[in-house]
């Protein structure tokens, strides 16, 4: 097993099982699984658990992915930040998309849901970030190196 797919493994899975936790506190203690009405919207209590803890789990996913598994990258750090940024915003679509499926029309629970989608979105995830956030070799590198 490379080396760069085991880190990835690991600090993917300590972020993630930190996201998950993270999740199941926010919606149980935080929000009690009540609705969130913030005036201009409300939103159910898994969506808006998901919201609340997107941030964090951003970071430090962002966090452990530069520095631990594709620290060997010549791209900038503000470039791998945004490359970083749509990456998981694509992702975070999956996620809505995948709650929204497993809870309101699976009626599967809301944690186990979060659970599955993001196994799903895993695989989408260290392809885009490997090939495209973190790129390690290009034939364009000072193009690129200067976003």
């Amino acid at each position: 097993m490379p080396l760069q797919f085991f880190r990835y493994g690991v600090s993917g899975a300590a972020n993630m099982v930190f996201d998950w936790v993270l999740y199941f506190v926010v919606y149980n203690f935080v929000l009690r699984h009540q609705m969130l009405h913030l005036g201009f919207i409300t939103m159910s209590s898994h969506i808006a658990a998901l919201a609340l803890t997107f941030p964090v789990s951003f970071m430090t996913g962002f966090l452990l992915q530069k520095y631990v598994t594709f620290s060997a990258s010549y791209l900038r750090g503000h470039v791998q930040l945004r490359r970083y940024l749509l990456v998981v915003i694509i992702n975070l679509g999956l996620n809505y998309a995948g709650l929204k499926f497993f809870v309101e029309i699976a009626h599967f629970y809301p944690t186990p849901s979060k659970m599955l989608t993001t196994i799903i979105t895993t695989l989408f995830s260290y392809f885009a970030q490997k090939k495209f956030t973190f790129k390690t070799a290009s034939l364009s590198l000072n193009k690129e190196s200067n976003h």
